[in-house]
C-alpha cells in the first residue's frame, strides 16, 4: 500500500428538506451571496422560491444560465466579475456539478489580481478562494466533495480540470427528492459518469483491499439502483443510494494507498465534449468500453478479472481471459440498458476530426506517462476514438 496524507473539510449535510439549515450555515461566511444556477429548472421545482425565501436577511446577487460544460469565457468570467464589483463574501451553487464547477472557478477567481484562466491551467497558484456552500439537484460529478472543477473554453477548445485543496466546498446539500424530476437521459449520464469515475481509480497499479472494497460497492450500488430510478423517478431509496454513491466519486478516497490513475477515460471523453458539447456521462458511456478492450493484455488482466468477479459476480470457474472478455462485454451492455448511445456516430460525431482530438489530448492529458496503468500514446487514443465510431 502506498503512503497517502488526506483531508476532507467539506461538511455533508444529507436527507429530506436539510436546505432549512441553510441560513444557519450560510450566516457565519457573511451577508453578500453569489447565487449561481443553470438552466431554470430550480425555478420550476420551486427551488428557487425557497433559497429565496431562506435567505431573505441576505443580500443576493445572481449569475443564472451557467451551461453544461461550464464556459469561462461566458460564466466564469461573469461570476468572477460579480463577485470583484459587488464584494460577495460567499457563492451559493444550486444545481447540478456543472455549476458547481463553475462556481469554484469564480471562487477561485474572485481571490486573483491576474487572468483567471491562468489558476485554471496552473500557470499561478490558487492562494485563496471565496468560500462555497452548494444545494445538489443532480447525482452525478462528485463535486461536491471534492476540491476540483471542470472548465471549457470554447475558443481553443480546452476541458481542462481546475483542481486545488482551496476549491472544496464548505458545505454541501444533499436532499434526494431535487433530484426526482431528473429526466432518465441524465440520470443515466449522471449515473454513467459516477461509475465511470470509480473505474478510473479502479483500474490501477499497487491497488488495496480497502480501495478495491470501496469502488466495488459504489459501481454495485450505482448498478443496482439506476434502473429502479429510471423506472420509478420519485422512488427516494433508490435516488438516495444513487446520490450518496455519487459524491464519493472524485474526492480521494477510493485512491488512497494505490497508484494513482491519469484518467485517461476522462482525459479522452474531455476532447469529445470540448469539441462538440455533448453530454460528459454520455461520452463516458461510449469510450468506457473502448478503453477497456484496447488496454486489456496479460499484464492487466488481473484487473479486469478482479472488476468482473466482484462487480457483475462472474464465474471463477471460467479461464481469465474470458472472464476479462465478460467484464467488458457486461460494462457495455449495462450502459446500453440506461439507454445510453453507445457510438460516437449516435452524438453526432464522425471520423472528420478525430485525428485532431486524438493530437489535443495526447499533448494535453498526460496519459503516457511511465508507470500508470496502461499509457496511452496518440496512436492508442486515436484507435479508441475509431473503434467508438
Amino acid at each position: 500500500m502506498r503512503n497517502f496524507d488526506y483531508q476532507t473539510p467539506t461538511r455533508l449535510i444529507f436527507g429530506r428538506d436539510v436546505v432549512a439549515g441553510l441560513p444557519e450555515v450560510m450566516r457565519p461566511f457573511g451577508r453578500r451571496v453569489l447565487l449561481t444556477y443553470g438552466g431554470g429548472s430550480i425555478k420550476r421545482i420551486g427551488l428557487y422560491d425557497r433559497v429565496r425565501e431562506l435567505l431573505k436577511d441576505f443580500e443576493i446577487f445572481e449569475l443564472g444560465g451557467i451551461e453544461p460544460n461550464p464556459k469561462y469565457s461566458t460564466s466564469v468570467v461573469e461570476g468572477v466579475r460579480i463577485c470583484k464589483e459587488q464584494q460577495i463574501d460567499v457563492i451559493l451553487s444550486v444545481g447540478g456539478g456543472s455549476v458547481l464547477d463553475c462556481s469554484k472557478a469564480i471562487a477561485g477567481g474572485a481571490k486573483y489580481d491576474g487572468e483567471t484562466w491562468d489558476l485554471i491551467t496552473g500557470k499561478a497558484p490558487t492562494l485563496a478562494a471565496l468560500p462555497i456552500v452548494d444545494i445538489l439537484t443532480l447525482a452525478a460529478t462528485g463535486s461536491e466533495y471534492d476540491a476540483g472543477g471542470v472548465i471549457s473554453r470554447t475558443e481553443t477548445n480546452d476541458k481542462i480540470a481546475y483542481i486545488d485543496p482551496h476549491l472544496f466546498p464548505a458545505c454541501s446539500f444533499l436532499d434526494p427528492t431535487y433530484t426526482f424530476t431528473v429526466n432518465a437521459k441524465h440520470t443515466a449520464a449522471g449515473v454513467a459518469d459516477a461509475i465511470n469515475h470509480v473505474m478510473e481509480q479502479y483500474f490501477t497499479h499497487a491497488s488495496n483491499s480497502v480501495a478495491d472494497g470501496f469502488c466495488e460497492t459504489l459501481v454495485k450500488t450505482l448498478m443496482k439502483y439506476a434502473p429502479v430510478a429510471l423506472e420509478k423517478p420519485d422512488d427516494y431509496e433508490a435516488r438516495a443510494e444513487i446520490m450518496y454513491a455519487c459524491t464519493f466519486g472524485c474526492n480521494g478516497l477510493l485512491a488512497l494507498g494505490t497508484a494513482g490513475s491519469p484518467w485517461p477515460m476522462h482525459g479522452i471523453e474531455h476532447a469529445l465534449s470540448a469539441y462538440y458539447d455533448i453530454t460528459h456521462g454520455e461520452g463516458l458511456a461510449i469510450i468506457t468500453p473502448h478503453w477497456m478492450r484496447h488496454v486489456f493484455n496479460e499484464r492487466t488482466q488481473e484487473r479486469f478479472v478482479k472488476f468482473g468477479l466482484n462487480v457483475f459476480g462472474l464465474s471463477a470457474d471460467m479461464a481469465p481471459a474470458e472472464i476479462a472478455e465478460q467484464t467488458i462485454v457486461c460494462t457495455s451492455q449495462f450502459f446500453k440498458s440506461l439507454g445510453m448511445p453507445m457510438t460516437l456516430r449516435e452524438v453526432g460525431i464522425d471520423d472528420s476530426r478525430l485525428e485532431e482530438m486524438a493530437h489535443h489530448v495526447a499533448v494535453n492529458e498526460g496519459l503516457n506517462a511511465p508507470g500508470t496503468f496502461a499509457p496511452l500514446n496518440e496512436q492508442d487514443i486515436l484507435s479508441i476514438l475509431k473503434a467508438a465510431l
